[in-house]
């Protein structure tokens, strides 16, 4: 595999992770949305990480709160935690098959929902709803094809 030239793939991924996450949608699925965001940032620190880590996570996540207009340092902090929490287990989750990554996926999304409730209840912000309680279902489920998607892309043979 020629990883030099696949270096792109990493920034063009996080930038469309950021610009699905502006997509508008209806207001009856909007607490649907999975945090594209966090799915992306997973998937490298599981499979990249002497690129991908808690940096990554970092300037990601200053560029989310930047681009959604959120509070400077909310998500950025969300997904600090969850790529420290990766890359604790991340030996364990290379050997997971892809259902079972799929639920440690989910676990770690939820803990993202609860983090930030906490931060809004520290900050005296407004709660989220509670259809966003549901999102990381739909992250949970897109783990997988998201999984084999970005590695067909980066397993992908140059001519010569």
């Amino acid at each position: 595999m020629n990883r030099r030239g696949r270096l792109w793939l990493l920034p063009v991924s996080v930038l469309a992770a950021l610009v699905l996450g502006l997509l508008p949608l209806p207001a009856p699925v909007q607490g649907l949305r999975p945090y594209w965001l966090a799915l992306v940032v997973a998937y490298w620190v599981i499979e990249e990480p002497e690129r991908a880590g808690l940096g990554l996570a970092f300037v990601a996540g200053l560029l989310a709160d930047v681009a959604f207009g959120a509070l400077l340092g909310e998500q950025a902090l969300r997904l600090v935690i969850m790529a420290f929490i990766l890359q604790r287990f991340r030996t364990q989750l290379r050997f997971f098959p892809l259902p079972q990554q799929a639920l440690a996926i989910g676990g770690l999304l939820f803990n993202d929902r609860v983090v930030a409730a906490a931060l809004h209840l520290v900050l005296g912000l407004p709660q989220l709803p509670w259809a966003y309680w549901l999102a990381p279902l739909v992250g949970m489920a897109l783990w997988m094809p998201l999984f084999l998607g970005f590695d067909a892309v980066r397993q992908v043979r140059r001519p010569r």
